[in-house]
């Protein structure tokens, strides 16, 4: 059994830090921002309540969400650019911090690449770092679909994407940082899990963890602990 000490010392020796991005490295569910930018995020909201409780798959749920939304490429580009997300406090510096010290830091979320993409190069992590859903357009840019394909469209896919990148890159300590049980659920593989309440409070995923934090700053000082 892993102790908190144990998980802080993996965080401080990790080879790769992965970081879920909707109310972690943002401060925004992006699909619940989507959706209200488009019009239905009131219904959007209902959906995501229900799914919350366990009865749909994750790729379920996110189809029906977005079967809602249908939005255009027009409206996500629209989306980035007039409403952009907003980096929570203390994020660039532990990713620069991270870098420095030569660990690879990747981005897994269940929200959207283009978006992703995004918040990944105000970061300064490489586009093949980011695992994200895919949306799919028509050529006139209407909405057709997202890529079921990828890993992190389906319930498990973020433990799936660890397994991937341990093989990957040959990695032996992988970190998780998230908010939610889709995070906690992907360790292992990851061989250790840091909860994120600095901007949604999980109350089971607090319970249920061994170390979690409120500030980003905290992970910051406990790096400077080496």
């Amino acid at each position: 059994m892993t102790t908190l000490a144990q998980t802080k010392d993996l965080f401080r020796n990790a080879q790769a830090v992965c970081f879920d991005v909707d109310s972690t490295v943002i401060r925004e569910e992006g699909i619940d921002e989507l959706a209200r930018f488009c019009g239905v995020g009131d219904a959007v909201a209902e959906m995501t309540r229900r799914a919350m409780g366990g009865s749909e798959t994750f790729r379920t749920a996110l189809s029906e969400r977005l079967s809602i939304i249908r939005c255009s490429r027009e409206q996500v580009n629209k989306l980035i650019t007039n409403h952009p997300p907003h980096l929570t406090h203390g994020i660039k510096e532990l990713v620069d911090r991270l870098h420095q010290r030569g660990v690879k830091v990747f981005l897994i979320s269940g929200g959207f690449r283009c978006i992703v993409e995004h918040v990944a190069a105000q970061l300064g992590i490489p586009a093949h770092h980011v695992y994200a859903n895919r949306l799919k357009f028509y050529f006139n840019g209407e909405y057709t679909g997202f890529d079921e394909s990828q890993l992190t469209a389906e319930s498990g896919g973020k433990g799936r994407v660890v397994a991937l990148l341990k093989k990957t890159y040959g990695l032996q300590r992988v970190v998780m940082v998230g908010d939610g049980a889709t995070d906690m659920e992907a360790c292992p593989p990851a061989d250790a899990f840091i909860s994120f309440e600095g901007n949604v409070v999980r109350h089971q995923v607090k319970e249920n963890c061994l170390w979690y934090v409120t500030s980003f700053t905290e992970l910051l000082r406990e790096l400077e602990k080496i």
